[in-house]
């Protein structure tokens, strides 16, 4: 009996191998991982199992219960004879991995050739393959995995059964009792074992390359938070050089190289005493790259080193990308081809679209940049017409009355008006700037009040350094004045306040003029406003501005009270002051 224990665990070492070739099948995967298997899917796996399970008929010992002596492969069956073998593992597993319907096919396909081979117990053993993959079947349980202890017990138990369907169905029972003496106990315990071995060795492979694929996914996104900032730049010698030195570090090869379509932009590790920055590509492989745009493993012999003692004897040359366009190479450099293996090359070639997905990310932001650059450009110019015909009618009022006034006017108009060009080609400019800008606007509008406007300045004279777009303040103060207190005929009052906050600079321009009505605060700045008066342009560009360059803590926010004034203010962000 213990002989026969070693020699069906000698046997094993077939399943081992049958599992490990598994592991080489999308389906099986499937299987292991998915709750329900498609009918497709169910059909492969019943006849694969199906012939697993003859072959662990054939690979089992023929028993003879006049000689009580084993052969070594059981093909061919005389009356008197059985098999030990280890056919219930395929059919087991089956049923666990797949279900009843599959575990019932496996089982069918089994026990026909189990029946086929003929033998005392050839009805019995037919019959118990079938059960056992019923058995299996209706233990699989969706959404758990398999546990290694339940393949053994349940590959014992269906071994076990078959023993006492051989007791009950085989004829004569003298024969039937004696095989099951022989070679009950080590059949259930091989079996058994087998079925846990199984799963054991399919669960390990796709565990391990799956662990392997995870450790890669980590380091490719560890990769790409690391390069993302330089790469957001474009592709330059700087960038390149910065990226090479990241790649070199996370990837075990000798040297990493990036391209341009025409020079060397970096050369990080070995041989960069004659691969060096600047240099122009010399070798034809990778200028194939960069026509075709394929990745492609160079070695010694393609390579073509102009050094002859170079070190570096193999490279993966992969193309970097932008809008189908072939704008470079990412180059891996090893000292031979035998470091080439796989996974390095597939990695290569994720790193190069990562890469060229960064470039074009990089690319679509710098675009982006000018768009709004663009807008706001549009959008400053938009307000020097808006305050030019207001100015110019204050003008003309005074012609005729004041010429001298006039006169002197139009030299203040003509200042402002240069200092409003030169705003519409900045980008920034200091509160102090646009404070004089304010001023210089103010000395026209006073003229129109003659001794009825008051202007009250409470300056933080440290906060006049911070930056803001030029023509910010010009437009809410002539707000103020235009619509604020146009129709009060006494006690004009219009207040600008630029102070230090806690969360960055506040500036506010306050009038105690007519107020605005609720129910149109929340649209002002927010969108074109349609009124009798105006339409709300100078403030939604101001404010759109402001959005657009310091995000929503600079939104403007204006506090009314109908013939109780009101309060404009924004607030430049703390992290755009400079100190």
């Amino acid at each position: 009996m213990f002989e026969l224990l070693l020699t069906m665990l000698e046997r094993l070492g077939i399943i081992v191998t049958i599992a490990f070739v598994l592991t080489r099948f999308r389906f099986f995967r499937d299987m292991i991982y998915s709750d329900q298997l498609a009918r497709k899917q169910q059909y492969v796996a019943i006849g694969f199992f199906g012939f697993f399970g003859i072959i662990g008929t054939y690979t089992g010992l023929t028993f003879s219960t006049d000689s009580l002596q084993f052969y070594s492969w059981a093909l061919e069956v005389s009356s008197d004879e059985a098999i030990a073998n280890s056919r219930v593992i395929g059919v087991v597993l089956a049923g666990l991995l797949g279900g009843k319907r599959v575990g019932f096919g496996a089982g069918l396909i089994a026990g026909l050739h189990r029946y086929m081979l003929g033998g005392f117990t050839a009805l019995a053993c037919g019959l118990a393959s079938i059960i056992a993959g019923l058995i299996a079947g209706s233990l699989h349980k969706r959404n758990r995995h398999v546990k290694l202890r339940s393949a053994f017990f349940i590959g014992a138990g269906a071994e076990t059964v078959q023993m006492l369907i051989i007791l009950t169905l085989s004829k004569p029972l003298e024969k039937a009792i004696a095989l099951v003496e022989v070679i009950g106990i080590p059949m259930i315990l091989a079996n058994g074992i087998g079925c846990a071995l199984f799963l054991l060795i399919i669960k390990n492979v796709i565990n391990e390359e799956e662990k392997a694929g995870a450790l890669q996914a980590q380091k490719t996104l560890r990769i790409a938070d690391q390069t993302l900032g330089y790469l957001r730049k474009g592709l330059s010698p700087e960038s390149a050089k910065e990226v090479c030195s990241i790649l070199h570090r996370e990837i075990e090869g000798s040297a990493v190289a990036i391209t341009d379509r025409t020079h060397i932009l970096s050369h990080v590790g070995l041989a960069n005493d004659h691969h060096q920055s600047g240099h122009e590509i010399q070798t034809t492989i990778t200028k194939d790259v960069i026509d075709k745009g394929e990745i492609v493993v160079a070695n010694d012999r393609t390579i073509h080193c102009a050094e002859e003692d170079c070190p570096l004897g193999a490279a993966i040359i992969a193309p970097l990308k932008q809008r189908g366009k072939t704008i470079g190479t990412l180059k891996f450099y090893f000292r031979s081809e035998k470091e080439i293996t796989h996974i390095i090359t597939e990695l290569v070639s994720g790193l190069s679209n990562l890469l060229s997905n960064q470039l074009e990310i990089a690319e679509a932001d710098k675009a982006y940049q000018l768009a709004k650059e663009a807008e706001i450009k549009a959008l400053q110019a938009q307000i020097s017409p808006h305050f030019l015909f207001n100015s110019l009618s204050t003008i003309i009022s005074l012609i005729r009355i004041e010429p001298d006034k006039a006169r002197k006017l139009l030299v203040s108009l003509s200042h402002f008006l240069r200092q409003n060009l030169s705003g519409t080609t900045a980008n920034m400019t200091s509160l102090n700037q646009e404070l004089k800008h304010v001023k210089a606007y103010l000395e026209v509008e006073e003229a129109r009040f003659v001794d009825r406007l008051t202007v009250r300045y409470m300056i933080e004279e440290s906060a006049l350094t911070v930056q803001l777009p030029p023509l910010t303040l010009q437009p809410i103060v002539e707000n103020a004045i235009k619509h604020g207190i146009k129709n009060k005929d006494t006690d004009c009052i219009v207040e600008i306040s630029i102070k230090r906050h806690s969360n960055g600079t506040l500036v506010c321009v306050t009038d105690n003029g007519s107020g605005i009505a609720s129910d149109r605060l929340p649209e002002l700045g927010k969108t074109h406003v349609s009124s009798q008066v105006g339409t709300g342009l100078g403030l939604y560009n101001v404010n759109r501005r402001l959005t657009m360059l310091f995000g929503d803590e600079a939104t403007i926010h204006i506090n009314s009270v109908l013939e109780n004034g009101t309060t404009v203010c924004f607030l430049i962000p703390m992290w755009r002051i400079k100190i």
